[in-house]
């Protein structure tokens, strides 16, 4: 199927209002490397493609909105993370940044390891076949049906966050017969320059044991005393779509010293340190994520070094890239509905999905680019605002993005770095369906979770 240009729809060159905007530097069909997925290009008629296959033959088979996933750029960057910090260093993958049984599949045969945070994600794992050795279990508020699960299963680590979990995990651990090695989760006072809703690590929050006063030590005497946990290790994470290593030498820096604490008090040297994740990546042309040899260099100079400074043995260090793996991978396909323009402000171009497949830009006022992909345009670009077709006025896609001036309904837009945090976050609000994930290899298309179903609805609906 091919779209052609619509040279009857509206054109709004006009719509930038003076002092706040200029018109991008950059042709609009060129596409940004950083914001795309590795094998997305356009073909000679200005169509995008990805993995060999044109979105407006994906939109025909699977429909829209719909998030493609490119599983080759997944599985490379998968390798990448894993060749970056060698078999001295662990990579968790995590999670929560979006998971499927697919997804499992590929990082156990790509050699990562796995951070849940619920029982739904431990069932996920377990189910597609990860080794439970190679799962992590976090959470702040873990449930004794979860963690029997976690322990019955035998999971690698459970992350400790509070004195009340110190003594629920080591006392189910007891009574099913088992040492559970945990890492204790400590919030080490480094605001990482982030939003501040998934800034994590400053003491007035909900995760982890504050260093500051003395409660992490503390938990680390608990756990030592207890027969049911074998303490490997601290963990400490410190926000989330960071770009600045500079946080993480702080947390190193703190974490070493509690270490070397916990060697002058007790007479260990605790083996494991994991600094978690939170690495950022590029949504707009504007940011500039590093490479995971670089992170892993810096993480691992870094530890190196405060270590020798503390006349400790370096630990074994672990991460847990999430967004870093899956995030530049996806892109979410809309089909444009109504387009209003609003004379001397900007153009509301509506979109067939919204914050029900992406609530980030509602709930944490993140920015995306966007990009008119079903063809190519030669048309002046107009200031736009992408929103969904909810009852919500705060149910914007992107803020402000250019599109050419010719965008007409029926045209295919689409939403890079979408992999991270949409589906995963994905609602019924307005009781909308949820969207398929469609992972793109090779010229193949498969769907990995399904488009719900207006059945799926109403089974749920036993009133």
């Amino acid at each position: 199927m091919s779209r052609s240009a619509h040279p009857a729809g509206p054109r709004h060159a006009d719509v930038l209002p003076e002092g706040h905007y200029s018109a991008p530097a950059t042709d609009l069909n060129e596409l940004d490397p950083k914001v795309w997925s590795r094998t997305v290009t356009r073909d000679a008629d200005g169509a995008l493609t990805v993995g060999g296959i044109e979105v407006a033959r994906l939109a025909q088979e699977f429909g829209t909105p719909a998030y493609f996933l490119d599983e080759s750029d997944f599985r490379a960057r998968c390798r990448a993370w894993a060749d970056a910090f060698g078999t001295e260093a662990d990579v968790f993958y995590a999670g929560k940044a979006f998971l499927s049984r697919a997804v499992v599949r590929w990082l156990k045969e790509e050699g990562l390891n796995l951070d849940v945070c619920s029982g739904g994600e431990l069932a996920t794992a377990l189910d597609a076949g990860m080794p439970a050795e190679r799962i992590a279990f976090h959470g702040n508020n873990k449930t004794v049906a979860e963690i029997e699960r976690a322990v019955e299963a035998g999971v690698g680590r459970i992350v400790l966050d509070s004195f009340q979990e110190i003594a629920r995990v080591s006392h189910i651990a007891q009574r099913l017969g088992i040492r559970q090695r945990v890492q204790i989760r400590v919030t080490v006072g480094v605001e990482a320059h982030t939003h501040e809703f998934i800034a994590t690590a400053h003491e007035d929050q909900k995760f982890g044991i504050a260093l500051a006063d003395g409660q992490a030590a503390e938990a680390v005497r608990r756990a030592l005393t207890l027969d049911g946990l074998e303490l490997i290790g601290i963990h400490s994470h410190i926000g989330s779509q960071i770009f600045d290593m500079a946080g993480f030498e702080v947390s190193a820096r703190r974490v070493v010293q509690l270490l070397a604490e916990i060697r002058d008090e007790h007479g260990v040297e605790l083996p494991e340190i994991d600094l978690g994740g939170g690495l950022g990546i590029a949504y707009t042309s504007d940011d500039d994520p590093r490479e995971p040899h670089e992170i892993a260099k810096a993480l691992g100079d870094i530890v190196t070094r405060e270590c020798e400074s503390a006349g400790l043995r370096t630990p074994r260090i672990s991460v847990e890239p999430g967004r870093a793996i899956v995030g530049p991978t996806a892109f979410t396909l809309y089909e444009v509905g109504t387009i209003k323009p609003l004379e001397g402000l900007r153009t509301y171009v509506s979109v067939d999905g919204g914050m029900s497949d992406n609530i980030r830009t509602a709930l944490y006022d993140a920015e995306y680019s966007v990009a008119l992909v079903s063809r190519s345009s030669e048309a002046a670009p107009m200031l736009v605002r992408v929103v969904g077709k909810h009852c919500e006025s705060g149910d914007i896609v992107v803020k402000d993005a250019f599109l050419p001036a010719d965008l007409a309904p029926g045209d295919l837009i689409a939403v890079p770095a979408t992999g991270a945090y949409c589906r995963s976050m994905a609602s019924n609000y307005n009781h909308a369906l949820r969207p398929p994930v469609v992972a793109v290899r090779d010229g193949q298309a498969r769907v990995i979770v399904r488009r719900e179903t207006e059945e799926d609805l109403l089974r749920l609906d036993v009133g």
